[in-house]
């Protein structure tokens, strides 16, 4: 069987494809949530079983933009959508 120019081609978009997900995978750039006595609250409830969704809005209690101030480049929800912490923020173990 002979491989021509348009399996090369091909071989070559498939390479190209995977180093792209290669380079763009890696260490998660997230905060994490911190273990602490502050956060630990909201780490015992996820393990008694309350999903995300649950936890979230709890958040908001302190993480409200005033009382702690998000980083400029952090997204915000329009519209008066609730934040979805635990989207981004996993839970440290």
């Amino acid at each position: 069987m002979k491989i021509d120019k348009r399996d090369w081609l091909f071989v070559g978009v498939i390479v190209l494809v995977l180093a792209v997900f290669i380079a763009i995978s890696g260490k998660e750039k997230t905060k994490l949530v911190p273990l602490n006595a502050d956060h630990q609250k909201f780490h015992d409830m996820i393990k008694e079983g309350k999903t995300k969704k649950e936890v979230d809005p709890l958040c908001e209690s302190c993480h409200d933009g005033v009382k702690i101030l998000f980083p400029k480049d952090h997204p915000i929800k329009p519209g008066g959508q609730p934040m979805r912490c635990l989207f981004c923020h996993k839970l440290k173990r």
